[in-house]
């Protein structure tokens, strides 16, 4: 929780140091994952570490880092590691970020040459100190992956550019081949959950994507376990597909620290297969719905299957 830094100590959570402890649930057997330790692991750890690179794989604590890094699949984190936003979820650290890297963009392109990746999904911390929220840094990151490595796909995972003036227009169009945002709970959560942001302004953003680049795939995702209703959850699904959104992601919510949002509860896989079923009859492309699912997860299958549900849908 704690790393000295010239003799003073630094908070990776400063804004919730006073906060009063969350109960921490027993996590049901369905949730568990082995320790990594395979040489893909060790491998996909050293690319990473020798370009300097950040992945949102070790900030975030996901729990399917030992499954992706074996396949040589992570997820890079540009625009440094140090968020401006303090969403009561994530495990991001979070205060004042340092300057932009400009040679982040090219050593982000080695690593994915590097690692021989088919797709790559590019993801950021907040930036609010940013005039255009670092929506230059994407655009620099999608051309330096472009000109290292032509063949291969680019997803990105993108903050919402809360009052940047249309700089997401750039990033749109850079022709990612995913523009993903993750709408991360329902409205009711907002305030506790995400309160740095505001939904319909999450929705509408991916709205504009469609609106400016039709054969744009777009991507987003929900945790659930976090006091939510299934009404909430599909009242959602219904905004989502209003904004023409191609893919959805549901994943269980965990809980980082003990100074986290508590786990409200653990949905069972049986709940998870019901929301996957829902979510396909409301017109979804693609769902992707499971205890452990989180946005990148398995995302190169998925971007191919992505690609033949709308090939099949228009016949």
């Amino acid at each position: 929780m704690v790393t000295i830094i010239d003799g003073k100590p630094t908070f990776r959570h400063p804004e919730k140091r006073n906060r009063p402890d969350t109960p921490v649930l027993r996590k049901p057997d369905w949730i568990r994952v082995k320790a990594p330790t395979s040489k893909g692991f060790a491998e996909t750890q050293e690319i990473v570490r020798s370009k300097g690179l950040v992945t949102v794989c070790q900030e975030a604590g996901c729990p399917n880092i030992g499954e992706c890094w074996t396949k040589k699949h992570a997820t890079m984190m540009i625009l440094g590691e140090v968020c401006t936003r303090a969403c009561s979820f994530c495990n991001v650290s979070t205060g004042r970020p340092a300057p932009v890297d400009a040679d982040e963009p090219r050593r982000v392109a080695e690593a994915v040459h590097e690692m021989g990746l088919e797709h790559v999904v590019i993801t950021s911390v907040d930036r609010d100190d940013l005039e255009d929220g670092g929506a230059l840094h994407f655009v620099s990151v999608i051309e330096e992956i472009r000109k290292a490595s032509p063949g291969t796909t680019i997803e990105i995972l993108t903050p919402d550019f809360l009052r940047k003036d249309g700089w997401e227009n750039r990033v749109i169009d850079a022709a990612p081949d995913v523009f993903n945002h993750n709408i991360e709970t329902v409205p009711s959560l907002y305030l506790s959950i995400r309160p740095g942001a505001r939904y319909y302004h999450s929705i509408r953003l991916l709205e504009r994507v469609k609106q400016r680049d039709p054969n744009q795939f777009t991507k987003s995702g929900l945790m659930v376990g976090l006091g939510e209703t299934k009404e909430e959850v599909m009242q959602v699904m219904d905004d989502m597909r209003s904004a023409g959104i191609d893919f959805l992601t549901i994943g269980q919510y965990l809980q980082p620290t003990r100074k986290h949002a508590a786990v409200d509860r653990f949905v069972t896989p049986d709940e998870f297969k019901a929301y996957e079923e829902i979510a396909r009859s409301k017109g979804f492309l693609m769902v992707s719905a499971s205890p452990l699912t989180r946005s990148s997860y398995h995302a190169g299958e998925d971007f191919q299957k992505l690609k033949a549900a709308r090939l099949a849908a228009n016949g």
